[in-house]
C-alpha cells in the first residue's frame, strides 16, 4: 500500500512538472513605446535674414588708369524656397550699406556706398546640408572723384553670379557661406572727374560674406 501511495505522488508530480512546461513562461502585459516620428528636413518657405562680409574688386577710370577696390558690407536679405524633391528653387534679394573703394592715379578715386541684388537660386537639399548657385541682377551707387573736382555721383544696375552653402541650423534658422561676381557697369563721369572728360569708369567686386536666416 505505501509503494502505491509513493507510486501515485510520483505520477502526480511528473505530470504536474509536464503540464508547467506547456504553459511556458509567464504572460504578463508589456508597454511598448510610440515610435517617434521626425519628419524630413525641409527647405520650403519665406525667411528673413542678414548678412556681411567684404568685397574686392578693380575701378577703372578711361583715360586714366585702373586699380584695386575693398572694403565691407551688411545688411538685410529677404527670400523664398520651394523643394521639390532634392531640388530648391528659390528667389532672393538684399541691400547692404557698403563702404568698397580705393585710390588710383592722379588721386582718382572710386567707391560703392551701398550694394543690392535681386536673384534666383538653385539648390541641391542634401538634409540640412544645400549647396546651391545663384545669379541676377545687382544695383549700386558708384561715386569717383578727383582732387580739386567735385566728382560724381552714379546709380548702376549690372549682374551677379555666384555660389553658396547653406546649413538648416536648430528649428527654423540657417547659416549660410556665400560669393558673388559683381560687375555694375560703367558710367560717364565727364568734366566733373578732371579737366580732360573721363569717358567712363567702371566698378566690378567680389563678394564674399557670410548670411543667418530664419524661416517661417
Amino acid at each position: 500500500m505505501k509503494r502505491l501511495f509513493l507510486a501515485f505522488l510520483g505520477s502526480v508530480a511528473l505530470v504536474g512538472a509536464a503540464a508547467a512546461a506547456d504553459l511556458g513562461p509567464p504572460q504578463g502585459n508589456y508597454y511598448k513605446a510610440p515610435e517617434v516620428y521626425a519628419p524630413p528636413y525641409t527647405w520650403t518657405g519665406f525667411y528673413l535674414g542678414i548678412n556681411g562680409g567684404g568685397g574686392f574688386g578693380r575701378s577703372n577710370w578711361g583715360g586714366v588708369g585702373s586699380f584695386n577696390t575693398s572694403g565691407g558690407l551688411v545688411g538685410g536679405t529677404i527670400g523664398y524656397n520651394y523643394q521639390v524633391g532634392s531640388a530648391v528653387f528659390g528667389a532672393e534679394g538684399d541691400i547692404d550699406w557698403a563702404d568698397i573703394n580705393g585710390t588710383g592715379p592722379l588721386g582718382v578715386r572710386t567707391k560703392d556706398s551701398w550694394l543690392s541684388t535681386v536673384r534666383g537660386r538653385l539648390g541641391y537639399a542634401a538634409g540640412r546640408f544645400m549647396p546651391y548657385v545663384t545669379g541676377g541682377a545687382a544695383f549700386g551707387n558708384i561715386q569717383a572723384s578727383a582732387p580739386g573736382f567735385p566728382g560724381a555721383t552714379a546709380t548702376n544696375v549690372g549682374w551677379t553670379i555666384g555660389a553658396g552653402l547653406e546649413f538648416g541650423l536648430v528649428g527654423n534658422w540657417t547659416l549660410k557661406a556665400e560669393y558673388l561676381y559683381v560687375d555694375l557697369g560703367k558710367f560717364n563721369c565727364g568734366f566733373s572727374c578732371g579737366l580732360t572728360p573721363v569717358e567712363n569708369v567702371s566698378f566690378t567686386t567680389n563678394v564674399v560674406r557670410a548670411g543667418l536666416n530664419y524661416r517661417f
